[in-house]
């Protein structure tokens, strides 16, 4: 059973910073459980609004259903009480059903949803699967506006009305005119997240449009820079921002630019700098080099 209804997921959820935790892997690129488990322990004390499960960070694209009903199930067992534990659903509608089901059997208090696989599809389209996975589940559902299921503000109005239990908008694409929109449409009726790669870059002007709170990927390896950059953030401390964005988050993004998929490459990377190693990237993505690696030792050992 979750521990929240919908409406205080989301509200928890807004008042603080998001972590979307790795999914840790052996050298074979198995599942590394007891490791997951003692890192989210880890992560939770530092208080995170929310613990994302297996979602892009932690690799869900590379996860079998299995794999995936591990980690959320392990999330929720070793997560503090009182921190919702949002899993992943994705994939065509029934496999995103079978996941959304699959996660409130666990325990978890709401779903993130991912983009479908491969296709593209039209707002239609986009409509009637988020509606089939509201209706599977009691959860509260957060769509991922990214890839090949943007959704435009009509849509999301529509689904808003339809599904009560749909409860946040997560952006992955960085359109200041589609935020707007939505926000001057609907208010406070969703909770939004922001969801770039790497969001701090967004965070102050997201947070004018009122996305309250980010994933930060950064929260990862160095989660009291995070934390005191969200802090700055929700003071409108312009000055701090800016300056924690040329100490670190600038270069940072220098290095995960590089390469397509170093997004979540470079997490990995940043939890072997802190002692905390999770293992490989599973394919089709590719760990940095060893000359990167030590390039982002030395830009880490600035904020930790």
């Amino acid at each position: 059973m979750p521990q929240f209804s919908p409406a205080e997921v989301a509200r928890k959820m807004g008042s603080g910073l998001l972590s979307f935790p790795v999914t840790h892997f052996h050298d074979d690129f198995s599942f590394d459980e007891p490791a997951y488990r003692e890192n989210i322990g880890w992560v939770g004390e530092f208080s995170p609004a929310g613990l994302f499960a297996a979602g892009g960070t932690g690799e869900f694209f590379s996860l079998t259903h299995e794999e995936i009903g591990r980690v959320v199930t392990a999330t929720v067992q070793e997560a503090p009480e009182g921190l919702p534990v949002i899993a992943p659903a994705g994939g065509g509608t029934f496999d995103a059903i079978a996941l959304a089901q699959r996660a409130e059997q666990a325990g978890a208090d709401a779903v993130l949803l991912l983009p479908p696989y491969l296709t593209e599809a039209s707002q239609e389209g986009l409509a009637a699967h988020v509606k089939a996975v509201c209706r599977a589940t009691t959860l509260g559902v957060i769509i991922y506006s990214r890839a090949n299921a943007v959704y435009d503000a009509t849509t999301v109005a529509e689904l808003a009305e339809a599904c009560p239990n749909l409860i946040g908008f997560k952006d992955g694409v960085g359109d200041l005119e589609l935020m707007t929109r939505i926000y001057a449409r609907l208010g406070d009726r969703l909770l939004y997240i922001g969801g770039l790669p790497t969001a701090e870059m967004f965070a102050l002007p997201y947070l004018e449009m009122g996305v309250s709170t980010y994933s930060s990927a950064i929260f990862n390896f160095a989660p009291r820079f995070a934390l005191d950059f969200y802090d700055a953030v929700r003071a409108h401390d312009s000055e701090q921002v800016f300056r924690r964005l040329n100490d670190f988050v600038l270069p940072y993004c220098a290095i995960r630019r590089r390469t397509a998929g170093y997004a979540v490459s470079i997490v990995k990377a940043g939890m072997k700098v802190i002692g905390r190693p999770a293992g490989p990237v599973r394919t089709p993505l590719t760990d940095l080099t060893e000359p990167e690696l030590a390039e982002l030792a030395d830009l880490i050992k600035k904020v930790v």
